[in-house]
């Protein structure tokens, strides 16, 4: 299985971006995905998580309201809409198959993309 995270770039305080998660390989559809982030000089934290169903959602408390995950198992796609982004959302952004029911820990998962960048800055 091979992860694709892709639509990072640099957006104003205020502002919107999609992010997709691309799989390759064999199908994701009947697992979980996350998606995490990475700050400068910080570790790794959980974002989101969307459940094969699509019908199971989790947010991060920082991102609830703001982020919204979704997922096309058909195109073998999940995306991170994210909407009134913050400077501290700036972070690598990576999304990763999930294997276990504790959605917030990095162990949960076992496949990872190779993660795309958000800057949030005016």
């Amino acid at each position: 299985v091979s992860l694709q995270a892709s639509g990072g770039g640099l957006v104003s305080p205020g502002g919107s971006l999609k992010l997709s998660c691309a799989a390759s390989g064999r199908t994701f559809s009947n697992y979980a995905v996350g998606w995490f982030r990475q700050a400068p000089g910080k570790e790794r934290e959980f974002v989101a998580a969307i459940k094969w169903s699509g019908n199971w959602l989790r947010y991060a408390d920082s991102v609830k309201g703001r982020f919204t995950i979704s997922r096309d198992n058909a195109k073998n796609t999940v995306f991170l809409q994210m909407n009134w982004l913050k400077p501290e959302d700036t972070a690598v952004y990576y999304c990763a198959r999930g294997v276990s029911i504790a959605y917030g820990l990095e162990t949960s998962y076992d496949y990872w993309g190779q993660g795309t960048l958000v800057t949030v800055s005016s």
